[in-house]
């Protein structure tokens, strides 16, 4: 199988990790950035909080990066050890290869990164992909993890098939077509003309991945035997949240299940519920 790379040319990378870079400048808090070695190549990590504090690993979505996390950060750090991190294959600065969502490539590449940060447990917050790697590395290392916290994760519920078909027809519409698909993403809320500016210039040098995301069998799922947080929004169109939300539920009992009315793919503003789920004596 041909190797895919993160970036389409070298122009376009410098780009992309240029404006990375400035957006980074904005980080809320004083920060340590640093990278990793893994058998996957170097991985990028920002660290915040007191190096004592409890850890806690965030993991991006796809066709993102760290940046997402820059005004979440802000809470987190005020009790835990935050280590913010790149995904291989995702337009951060982690190495570039994509490595399959088949096999155990992702799963070896973040035991990699618990080795080189010496953490023998860690909670863990991931949206989306990052979700679905959250999820994974839980069902094969639930003695790892202290708490983990979804949001909107794949491989639950299906994805939309639908959604492909929405975005190849707002595609043709050049600038303004794919503004409008971010809005729908986004729950029908229009996005910050910094984070619209960022998406377009991702939209022009980025490998999207296209493999599909495996869904998770009954028996992996429940693997999960630490304290778990689900967030979902209603109107996702990239995956069947309600079916993610029903799922989860029945297969772990002691799951917290939220569906938020009226939210769409990117879920915000939920520091203060998700601070409160990791500072909870929560237990399965």
């Amino acid at each position: 199988m041909k190797t895919k790379l993160a970036f389409k040319s070298q122009e376009g990378k410098t780009a992309i990790l240029k404006s990375y870079d400035s957006l980074l400048e904005n980080w809320p808090l004083p920060n340590e950035k640093f990278y990793v070695k893994t058998r996957y190549g170097s991985t990028f990590i920002i660290a915040t909080g007191e190096k004592d504090a409890p850890p806690l690993i965030l993991l991006h979505g796809s066709a993102f990066n760290s940046m997402m996390w820059i005004e979440d950060s802000r809470e987190y750090s005020r009790n835990y050890r935050v280590y913010a991190i790149d995904i291989p294959g995702e337009p951060g600065r982690s190495d570039e290869t994509q490595l399959s969502f088949s096999g155990p490539a992702l799963v070896e590449w973040l035991l990699d990164v618990f080795s080189a940060l010496k953490l023998e447990k860690a909670s863990l917050l991931g949206i989306s992909l990052g979700a679905w790697l959250s999820t994974k590395f839980s069902v094969c290392y639930p003695e790892k993890v202290d708490k983990l916290v979804l949001l909107c994760p794949a491989g639950i519920g299906p994805q939309r098939i639908s959604f492909l078909f929405k975005a190849l027809f707002y595609m043709l519409f050049g600038e303004k077509g794919m503004a409008e698909l971010y809005k729908k993403i986004n729950g029908n809320q229009p996005l910050p003309e910094v984070v619209l500016k960022y998406q377009k210039l991702l939209g022009k040098n980025f490998n999207f991945r296209r493999e599909v995301i495996p869904l998770f069998s009954d028996l992996e799922l429940k693997q999960l035997s630490m304290p778990v947080i689900l967030f979902v929004g209603e109107k996702d169109i990239m995956l069947h949240s309600a079916v993610t939300a029903k799922r989860l539920g029945d297969l772990l009992p002691h799951a917290k299940i939220n569906v938020l009315p009226g939210a769409g793919h990117t879920l915000i503003n939920l520091t203060d519920r998700i601070s409160a789920f990791l500072a909870s004596n929560a237990q399965a």
